[in-house]
């Protein structure tokens, strides 16, 4: 018997109806020769300090570095993963062969991998390997199997990144816990939290420390058109005020009238972080919002994989597109012009250099029905881009004109778009145009000047105010880690940068989420924040390598270097196990200052009787999360989480069904797995009656 292990549930479902493993089992399905079987997520996680040594349970400094002599997993403590766990276990040693069905990717190849350790599996194992979860997809990926060992070296960085994370994490949060913290408060140190919250304190601090200063520019109308002086910005009024004394004196003469034709490339398919940013910049949705609808229309079968951080597609892929585009009906009137001459390969979209084990989002064909409107919004983005890669290029007219006043110069630019090209798919759109450029200016036409020719202007003074930088929004933010905060514009430059920059694409929304659950960081609006805790925990690390985007995309430039093979994990780990000796050393020896973490309510006004703490928050934060009971829920911005959440991954939103969920009902949900009963839940477009519940892969269902 063939034993399949999938990801999720779900996934193994629909494996399990291609091979024709019909008959349900309890945690697997089987027939044809096949039993599909699967995880929910992470089974197992790294030991723990105290699983090592016993005296590891208690921070102490005098401890310090926690080193292990080996690394070693275990199952996390919980009751569902350990039974789905035993059926595994079962499953595989009595296999012929095992076929890994986990997700694509690095995190899925851990998690399948640990499994299949902790499983003791000694059959051969395969590696199915897929883009897409659609029918035809499935199939040819079982029709050509690969060995698990080509996959050997993703195991390798996946198990590098997850010990790097824990010799730094476990070492420094402690180190900077007991020397510089105050009270029962933890200070959160990590691998690539750390840096990014340094960039948005460095953010923080330039705008807190920005004085706005005042400056004057002079401007005339000529012939209905605004030219600008191209001197430096005065800052005298008086000097203004001169300034145009004199400009009334002299007439206005156009002295340069250049027109260019030019083009505005097509905008790349997406990425899974320039798909955050774009969502980011025209729904305000978060990183990890984004993250979650797209993973929801891959199991959907609607889009390829999504955790990806290229923005090209592989060669072989060129034959395909015509059909995927074909079937995507509800586009078809963007779709007809593509159609109506073959599909032009174009380098800027196939490239077999630019693409690893995945190529960019981009749709599968599959008709977009029963959606809700953030799965549609961000469906619609995916498709546009991937239509709009395949339009002829903008084409636009630049005009630049100078002229004079007296000894004065004056210059005045516009644009005109002469043949609209790909911008015709985001014609009826909202303005958001090419990923990464600002909302567009409205079209300026400039009339015809000839040159030499001169008359009268009406010149005026320009008062305007220097502006501070402007803060992070979610998607400068993604931005500035995939380039190791380098500001970069350039689509090629950001490309070469990926392979430095902070985190993973299937990470960085979880490191941004961790910081605003750890009110290191607030949101006002769209913008980001260091709040005053985040400021103080960033000053007290005198340690660059830890706040350094640079040093810190160096190492995940050597990740992707084990992954491709090129560099030993051994090496890495010995790389950061000096370290973490190194930073131990330096902050035993430092004397600097404490800090004492604000705690998470608002300041209460003095002129206010303090209010009692409301008995059903504190009870909450308490609870143990009901999927891996070892850690407590945390509270975040817009759910209830478990506090090793990038491990377990449990979280239950404060809005559920339509319903703003009481605490009363949310610790019935996390103790009892159920509410009570609730009317008027959303489901399917109605409203019902009925309970909230934790099913046993611990998702949100409702029981009627």
């Amino acid at each position: 018997m063939k034993v399949c292990i999938a990801e999720k549930p779900s996934v193994a479902r629909d494996i399990a109806e291609v091979l024709g493993a019909k008959q349900r089992k309890d945690g697997y399905y089987e027939g044809n020769g096949f039993q599909v079987t699967w995880t929910f997520g992470h089974f197992c996680t790294l030991k723990e300090p105290h699983d090592y040594y016993e005296y590891w349970k208690y921070w102490r400094l005098e401890d310090l570095p926690m080193i292990p002599p080996h690394f070693g997993i275990k199952l996390i403590d919980n009751s569902g993963v350990q039974k789905q766990f035993k059926v595994i276990e079962q499953l595989v040693g009595q296999s012929e062969e095992v076929i890994n069905c986990g997700d694509a990717g690095q995190e899925g190849e851990l998690i399948q991998r640990w499994v299949l350790l902790k499983a003791k599996c000694a059959a051969p194992v395969k590696r199915l390997w897929i883009s897409s979860l659609t029918e035809e997809a499935i199939r040819n990926g079982f029709s050509q199997l690969r060995e698990s060992s080509q996959y050997d070296n993703l195991y390798a960085a996946g198990s590098a990144r997850a010990i790097g994370d824990w010799l730094l994490g476990m070492n420094a949060t402690r180190l900077f816990t007991k020397k510089f913290a105050q009270g029962k408060v933890v200070l959160s140190i990590g691998r690539v939290q750390t840096p990014t919250l340094a960039m948005i304190v460095a953010r923080q601090k330039e705008i807190n420390a920005f004085v706005s200063a005042e400056y004057w520019e002079l401007k005339t109308l000529y012939k209905k058109v605004e030219f600008t002086a191209t001197i430096d910005r005065i800052v005298q009024v008086e000097r203004a005020e001169k300034g145009l004394v004199y400009l009334k004196e002299h007439p206005f003469e156009i002295t340069s009238f250049e027109r260019k034709e030019g083009k505005e490339g097509n905008p790349r398919l997406f990425d899974l972080t320039a798909l955050q940013v774009e969502a980011n910049k025209k729904y305000g949705y978060s990183a990890d919002d984004t993250l979650k609808h797209i993973q929801n229309l891959y199991e959907k079968k609607l889009v390829t994989y999504p955790r990806v951080d290229t923005t090209y597609l592989s060669e072989d892929l060129h034959p395909k597109i015509e059909g995927i585009l074909k079937d995507m009906t509800p586009y078809a009137n963007l779709i007809a012009p593509i159609l109506q001459k073959p599909i032009p390969k174009l380098k800027s979209v196939f490239d077999d250099k630019k693409v690893t084990d995945h190529h960019a989002i981009i749709p599968t064909g599959i008709y977009p029905e029963n959606l809700h409107l953030d799965e549609k919004r961000i469906y619609d983005l995916v498709a546009r881009r991937f239509i709009a890669a395949f339009y002829p290029e903008c084409k636009i007219s630049n005009t630049t004109v100078l002229g004079k006043v007296g000894q004065v110069e004056f210059k005045a630019t516009g644009k005109q778009i002469l043949e609209p090209g790909w911008k015709e798919v985001y014609a009826n759109d909202a303005p958001t145009q090419k990923e990464g450029e600002e909302q567009e200016e409205a079209e300026k036409i400039l009339p015809v000047f000839e040159v030499g020719e001169s008359g009268p202007h009406e010149p005026r003074i320009h008062k305007g105010k220097t502006s501070p930088p402007k803060p992070y929004t979610e998607a400068t933010l993604l931005r500035a880690m995939e380039t190791a905060g380098k500001q970069v514009e350039d689509e090629e430059m950001r490309e070469l940068l990926k392979d430095n920059g902070i985190g993973r694409p299937s990470t960085r929304a979880n490191i941004i989420e961790t910081l605003f659950r750890r009110k290191y960081i607030e949101k006002k609006k769209k913008n980001i924040f260091a709040t005053q805790t985040g400021m103080d925990l960033i000053d007290t690390i005198q340690n660059e390598l830890l706040k350094s985007p640079e040093l810190t995309g160096n190492w995940e430039r050597k990740l992707r270097l084990i992954e491709k093979g090129e560099y030993a994990m051994e090496t890495f780990k010995q790389e950061l196990i000096q370290m973490v000796v190194d930073l131990t050393q330096e902050v035993k020896n430092n004397t600097g200052r404490s800090i004492t973490i604000a705690p998470e309510a608002p300041p209460v006004k003095e002129e206010e009787p303090k209010p009692r703490a409301p008995k059903k928050a504190v009870e909450l934060d308490s609870l143990l999360c009901p999927k891996c009971k070892t850690h407590p829920v945390k509270k975040g911005n817009t759910a209830y989480g478990c506090g090793n959440f990038s491990v377990c991954g449990f979280k239950v939103p404060f809005e559920v069904f339509g319903k703003k969920l009481s605490d009363k009902q949310l610790a019935n949900l996390l103790t009892k797995g159920k509410t009570g009963k609730i009317k008027g839940l959303k489901v399917d477009g109605g409203d019902v009656e009925g309970k909230i519940v934790l099913n046993e892969t611990f998702n949100i269902v409702v029981e009627k």
